[in-house]
C-alpha cells in the first residue's frame, strides 16, 4: 500500500512553500508521526511527520523546489520492494559513448545547434576543430545534433557540411528594465533568492497587490516611560518576564479594535468581509543575531481577554520561540491585525506595508526626548510616531484617524494599571 506526502495548508493566503530538506532518503524506513520534509513558507519553517509507516520509495518534489497546496511531495510504501532499482551502469566505454549521445538534450531552433556531446568535443578538440567548424557538420542526430559518426566522416571528407542557420532576428528592445546581472564584479557577490527570503519576497508582492494608504500621528508618551523605567525590575521579579513598552501597545492597539472592528477585518476574494470579534495580534518579530534572517509573524491569540501581564509572558514566549526556530504553524495562523515595531531598533519613522489580507498594520517608532508646548509652556517630553498602513478598500481616512486617536488617548492617558 502507497501513501502519499501532501503538502499541507500552512496559513491563510498561503499557496506554497519550498521543500528546505528531505529529513530521509530514498528507500529508508520512518515511523509514522516522525519528521521526513522540511517546509518553508513565509509565514513558518516547520517539520512535517510522516502520515504513516513504511519506506520512503519516492522523492517527487526535490531540495529547494517549490510545492503547492495539497500537490503530492513524496511516497511512503509499506515495503521495500517499491524502492525504484538503480540502473546498472555500462561497462564497455563505446556504450557509454552512445547512451551519452542518445541522452543528450536536442538544440532549440531559437538557439541554433550549439550543443556538442563529450565526446564529440574530444574529437574535435584533438583534430584542432572549433565550435564554428562542428556548426558547419550536417548533424544526423535527434534535432539536427552532431554525433560522433557524423564528424568522423566530416574527418573522411564523406559528411555533407550543413546548412548555413538563417540569421536570428534581434528581439525588441525592452524599456527602462536593467539588465540582470550575471557575473559578479571585483567585491562583488551574486547569491540565488532562496528559502525564507523568497518567500517573504512572494508575500510582499502579493501584499503590493492591495490599494494601502499610511496615516500618522505622534504621542506623548511620557507617562508610560516614567512607569516603566520605574517598575522595569520588580516586575521582572513579581512576574518573571522583562517589562517592554510592546505589550503596552498592544493593549492600546486591542482595546481600539474593539471600539472599531471594520480595522480588525479583512477583505475576501469573494468581495465579502469577515469581521473578527475577536483580536489576535501579529507581532513581528525578526530573526537571527542581528536580523538579518528575515521575518517572521507569530500570533498571540485573544488579546482582548489578556491584562499586560499576560501580554508580557506571551510576547516573551512567542520572540524566544521565533528566535530558536521552534514555532509551529499553529503559532503563525489567524492573526487578524499585525503590530511592527521599528522603534526597538532606532527607527524614527516609516510606512510598513499590509500583511494581506489582514486590513491594517500598526508601525511603533522609536521613543525621543522632544521640547513640546504644555500648557503655553516649553516641556522636555518623551515622543513617538504611530504609523497606520490600511486597505483602502475597507478603512477609509476618516476611520483611520479615529483609530489612530484612540490608541494616542490610551497611550498619553496610562491608565492600564490603574
Amino acid at each position: 500500500m502507497a501513501v502519499e506526502i501532501l503538502m499541507p495548508e500552512l496559513g491563510e493566503s498561503v499557496h506554497e512553500g519550498t521543500v528546505s530538506r528531505w529529513l530521509k532518503q530514498v528507500g529508508e524506513f520512518v515511523k509514522e508521526d516522525e519528521p521526513i520534509v522540511e517546509i518553508m513558507t513565509d509565514k513558518v519553517n516547520t517539520e512535517l511527520p510522516s502520515p504513516a509507516s513504511g519506506y520512503l520509495t519516492e522523492i517527487r518534489i526535490p531540495e529547494g523546489g517549490a510545492v503547492e497546496v495539497f500537490k503530492v511531495m513524496g511516497i511512503i510504501s509499506d515495503t521495500a520492494d517499491a524502492v525504484p532499482a538503480a540502473a546498472p551502469a555500462p561497462t564497455a566505454p563505446e556504450s557509454a559513448l552512445a547512451i551519452e549521445e542518445a541522452l543528450a538534450p536536442a538544440p532549440t531552433p531559437a538557439t541554433g545547434r550549439t550543443w556538442f556531446t563529450p565526446v564529440v568535443r574530444a574529437m574535435a578538440k584533438e583534430h584542432g576543430l572549433s565550435d564554428a567548424d562542428l556548426a558547419r557538420i550536417e548533424g544526423t542526430g535527434q534535432g539536427g545534433r552532431v554525433t560522433k559518426k557524423d564528424l568522423e566522416g566530416y574527418l573522411a571528407g564523406t559528411s555533407k557540411p550543413a546548412a548555413p542557420a538563417p540569421a536570428p532576428v534581434a528581439p525588441a528592445p525592452k524599456l527602462d528594465v536593467p539588465p540582470a546581472v550575471t557575473q559578479a564584479g571585483p567585491e562583488q557577490e551574486i547569491v540565488p533568492l532562496v528559502g525564507l527570503r523568497k518567500m517573504i519576497a512572494d508575500a510582499m508582492v502579493r501584499s503590493a497587490a492591495v490599494p494601502t494608504v499610511s496615516t500618522t500621528t505622534q504621542v506623548d508618551v511620557t507617562p508610560m516611560v516614567r512607569f516603566r523605567e520605574a517598575n522595569k525590575d520588580g516586575f521582572q521579579a513579581t512576574y518573571g518576564v522583562k517589562l517592554t513598552y510592546t505589550p503596552f501597545f498592544i493593549k492600546a492597539i486591542t482595546e481600539a479594535l474593539v471600539e472599531f472592528p471594520l480595522i480588525n477585518s479583512s477583505l475576501q476574494p469573494d468581495n465579502t468581509i469577515l469581521k473578527n470579534r475577536a483580536v489576535h495580534m501579529g507581532v513581528a518579530v525578526a530573526l537571527g543575531k542581528n536580523g538579518d534572517e528575515g521575518l517572521i509573524v507569530p500570533v498571540i491569540r485573544d488579546c482582548h481577554k489578556k491584562s499586560v501581564v499576560d501580554l508580557a509572558r506571551d510576547l516573551e514566549d512567542i520572540a524566544k520561540r521565533a528566535r530558536s526556530n521552534s514555532l509551529t504553524v499553529d503559532d503563525v495562523k489567524g492573526g487578524t491585525f499585525t503590530l511592527t515595531n521599528p522603534g526597538s531598533y532606532g527607527a524614527l519613522f516609516g510606512t510598513p506595508m499590509i500583511n494581506a489580507p489582514q486590513a491594517g498594520i500598526l508601525g511603533t517608532y522609536g521613543i525621543v526626548k522632544q521640547p513640546v508646548i504644555v500648557d503655553d509652556m516649553i516641556a522636555v517630553r518623551s515622543m513617538m510616531y504611530l504609523v497606520l498602513t490600511y486597505d483602502h478598500r475597507l478603512v477609509d481616512g476618516l476611520l483611520a484617524g479615529r483609530f489612530l486617536q484612540a490608541i494616542k488617548k490610551r497611550l498619553e492617558a496610562f491608565d492600564f494599571f490603574r
